[in-house]
Order: C-alpha cells, then sequence, then structure tokens
C-alpha cells in the first residue's frame, strides 16, 4: 500500500544533534530508532512506502564517535512537522526519545526562515540595559527570601536592595498566592518600595514578581503586576510550560521582560548521559520562547554543572540566531563577593549576578553591602 499525502512536504529539514551512549552498533540502532520514535513511532516494517518513508522519518545526516561508547548522530526532521509553538517543537525533537537512557539533545538547529516565525525575547540584552540604564557593567539582581516573611517585610527587603543601587530585585520562586503573603498584595507593596527607593536613588530598579498556575491565572496575574508598577516577570517554564512563557513573551498588553527560572528543570540535564544539555535547556529554549534573562545555578556548588558548560550556556544565549535577540546568561546559586572574579572571567559584563540570601546578614548592612558589591562589579 501507498501512502497518499497532499504534496505540501517542502523538501526543507531542521536537524537536532543527539549524543548517544553505547558501542558503535548499538549507538547506530538508537539513532535509527530516534528517527522513527520522533516521528512516527510505529514499527519500520509496517510503514507504508511514499511519503511517509521518503519525507516524515528523520534522517540520520552525520554520525561520529565522541570517545568510548559515545557517539554524535545529527538527524533531520521535516519542517512541516513544526506548528509555531513550543509544545510540538519539543515533541519532535525528544518527546518519546526523553524517556530512555543514553540520548540527549545537545543541539537544536532551525532555518533562518523558521526563525524568523519566532517572535523570541522582547527585550533581550540591550533593551534590558535600557530598562535600567546601565550600559556596560554586569547587571545585579536581589531576592526576596526567605519564605514565609509577610507581603510588609518583603517590601521593606525590596525597598533596601533598591537602595542600594540594585538594578533588578525578584520574588523567589517559592513566593505564589499564599494566605500569609498573597500575590496582589506583595506585588503592590513591593512595586511601590522600589518605586519609593527608585525616586530616592535616581535609579531605575526593576521589580520582578513570580507568575504562575493554570494559564488564565498566570495571565491574569501578569495584568495585575504590570499594572501594580512591575518592571519585569519570574516564569518558571518547567512549571509552567515554554508556551506559557512564550504568549506572555508576545502579549503586547503586558510587555515586560521576562527572567526564566530553572524549577523542575533539574531532571532533564543532571544524568551527562541523558536528557537535554544544559547550553539547550538553559541557553536556547529560554531564548526561541522569549525570555530576556534564563537562570540556571552556576558551577563549583553542589549542582551538576562544570564551568564548560555554564560557557556554553552563555555562548547559546549571544551566538546569531535568525532575527532572535541575545539574553543574559546569569551567575546564580549563593552568589556572594568571593564569587566575582570567577564569574566576570567566564562571562565578562554580560552576565546577570543574582544575590544569594547571605548578603542580607552582612556585617555592613543590606544597604552598603549591596553598594559594595556593585562597586566591585564596575558599578
Amino acid at each position: 500500500m501507498t501512502a497518499h499525502l497532499p504534496t505540501i512536504f517542502s523538501g526543507t529539514r531542521f536537524q537536532v544533534t543527539y549524543h548517544v551512549r553505547g558501542a558503535e552498533s548499538e549507538a547506530r540502532a538508537k539513532a535509527k530508532l530516534i528517527c522513527i520514535d520522533q516521528t512516527v513511532e510505529a514499527p519500520e516494517e509496517i510503514l507504508p512506502a511514499g511519503t511517509i518513508r521518503d519525507e516524515i522519518l528523520g534522517r540520520i545526516e552525520a554520525f561520529r564517535s565522541l570517545g568510548t561508547d559515545r557517539h554524535e548522530a545529527v538527524i533531520s526532521f521535516p519542517i512541516e512537522l513544526l506548528t509555531h509553538d513550543c509544545s510540538q517543537l519539543l515533541n519532535v525533537v525528544f518527546g518519546i526519545s526523553s524517556l530512555k537512557r543514553g540520548v540527549r539533545v545537545a543541539e537544536i538547529a532551525l532555518p533562518e526562515h523558521v526563525l524568523r516565525q519566532w517572535s523570541g525575547p522582547r527585550f533581550g540584552r540591550i533593551g534590558l540595559r535600557v530598562l535600567v540604564d546601565v550600559p556596560d557593567r554586569p547587571l545585579v539582581c536581589g531576592v526576596l527570601k526567605p519564605l514565609g516573611l509577610s507581603p510588609t517585610a518583603l517590601a521593606d527587603l525590596a525597598y533596601r536592595f533598591a537602595l542600594g543601587g540594585l538594578d533588578l530585585v525578584k520574588d523567589d520562586q517559592s513566593l505564589g498566592d499564599q494566605p500569609f503573603c498573597p500575590f496582589r498584595e506583595r506585588v503592590q507593596r513591593c512595586a511601590e518600595a522600589v518605586a519609593r527607593a527608585n525616586r530616592e536613588t535616581g535609579r531605575k530598579c526593576l521589580y520582578v514578581p513570580h507568575v504562575s498556575g493554570p494559564w488564565e491565572t498566570m495571565h491574569e496575574r501578569c495584568l495585575i503586576a504590570e499594572k501594580a508598577g512591575a518592571g519585569g516577570l519570574l516564569i518558571c517554564p518547567g512549571l509552567t510550560g515554554y508556551d506559557g512563557l512564550r504568549l506572555i513573551a508576545q502579549d503586547d498588553g503586558i510587555g515586560l521582560p521576562i527572567l526564566s527560572h530553572p524549577a523542575l528543570l533539574g531532571t532533564y540535564y543532571v544524568d551527562p548521559e541523558s536528557g537535554i544539555a544544559p547550553w539547550v535547556l538553559f541557553g536556547q529554549l529560554p531564548r526561541l520562547a522569549g525570555a530576556d534573562v534564563s537562570i540556571y545555578p552556576t558551577f563549583g556548588l553542589e549542582f551538576p554543572i562544570a564551568r564548560e558548560d555554564c560557557g556554553r550556556i552563555a555562548a547559546a544565549t549571544a551566538v546569531p540566531w535568525g532575527p532572535l535577540k541575545p539574553i543574559f546568561p546569569t551567575a546564580a546559586g549563593r552568589m556572594g563577593f568571593d564569587r566575582i572574579k570567577d564569574m566576570c572571567e567566564l562571562y565578562g559584563n554580560d552576565v546577570l549576578f543574582i544575590l544569594g540570601s547571605r548578603i542580607q546578614w552582612d556585617a555592613d548592612g543590606l544597604v552598603n553591602a549591596c553598594r559594595r558589591f556593585l562597586h566591585a562589579v564596575g558599578g
């Protein structure tokens, strides 16, 4: 039987690079299975001749050894499988293969005309620098924590961060709409506190609340935050979905920069032989979805991420990629004065420092500690 489909296939394909574990014969078999699993997910012997075999199936375009029992397979798929949303892209790239060991997504390569169908970041690095009026040095962000503080206490903390001259003050991702800290009250108080500090300092610090929940709730909270005077939004795409982030980034009625947080994404990268490589997970995907900043853990802590990984993430946030603006990588995870040199050597000035909570208990007091940190990074 021959499969009859309308002639809609252009012949243009996009490529995904996979790292595959196993001896050469085993790795080649895994790569061949990826071609099937990520498209038709059916035994090859039952596939009809014609369009399904000739166009829809993935194709192994390149295959090479990366060392003992490690191989790289570049596989192409027809662009017609995509529907210009994150869900379908991720489904084609890794939907079924993500359930298996020894397969890791190492790069996504999309044709230029496909990238032009994605809005990407609204502000990017340059736009965010304009908003905070910082043209060249690293940006610095304070975090409102610990969980359990009242809206009034968090607003006081936000005020002191902003008074210390920080560029952004963000909610901790643990903050939602808890009864002891309601979303609407927290956002209103914190936005007002940062605005008051800005009037006193003459700076342009942005308050960035965490927005979460089902789509309708998240969208409503974004509108509440924008109306209250928030300067950005913190979104966890591992919790809300990359398409949730993408739709918020595209919404002209909101129009705020977005910080992407890695909550719940850890299991995608912690196994170095499986999942999604950090530079794809924290570099390519948030940029494609429309984040202006990608938060991820830094090297040198208890997180399974290396300096080289962080360097490749930074590269993925900035490499020319169609019309998509470069975004900020971050230095995050208990960041204190002792890490400034390392981070600046790796990232240069195009990095956003996420200050660790220890700075709240600095002997000089929080406001002075923030000023010292800014001075140390060139502010």
